[in-house]
């Protein structure tokens, strides 16, 4: 099954891709490299606000990380010029999510992102990946996760 029939027999109807909330794109090329800025969680077309460990669950947390998947595989295939075809492999994702000092399940929180990624590319989306917990994040959101891919 392509890209777009595993998308599409997951019923995900990719987004626009989202402008720049401050100085920087959302993608940049080196050679066969592209770096996906970071995407901040959303629900209902807002941000999704949140800190794990004082008022949202891991579980409510692990669907903020599988949206951000969504809006990561968009932006990606603008940078592959429309052609999700074109992507080689997902090296790598950065996860950062918003954590009370004792919150310890980062990984598990990531874990939305990463099973959707394994989900819609096979081989091609394993990737190294690292979570991070951290004391805010912009605008208030739950979580944050940038992309490194390589493309054709």
């Amino acid at each position: 099954m392509s890209v777009y029939e595993k998308l599409q027999a997951l019923n995900i109807t990719l987004p626009a891709v989202a402008a720049p909330a401050a100085a920087y794109v959302m993608y940049a090329q080196s050679g066969n490299t592209v770096y996906l800025s970071g995407h901040l969680s959303k629900k209902d077309g807002k941000i999704w606000v949140g800190q794990l460990g004082k008022d949202i669950t891991t579980e409510e947390a692990k669907l903020a990380a599988r949206g951000i998947a969504v809006d990561l595989i968009a932006t990606l295939q603008a940078a592959c010029g429309g052609d999700l075809l074109r992507v080689k492999r997902v090296v790598k994702l950065m996860s950062l999510v918003n954590s009370t000092p004792d919150f310890t399940e980062q990984h598990l929180v990531t874990n939305g992102a990463s099973e959707l990624i394994g989900e819609v590319f096979g081989e091609q989306g394993k990737h190294a990946r690292s979570a991070f917990g951290v004391a805010q994040l912009p605008l208030g959101a739950c979580v944050e996760i940038e992309m490194i891919a390589e493309i054709e």
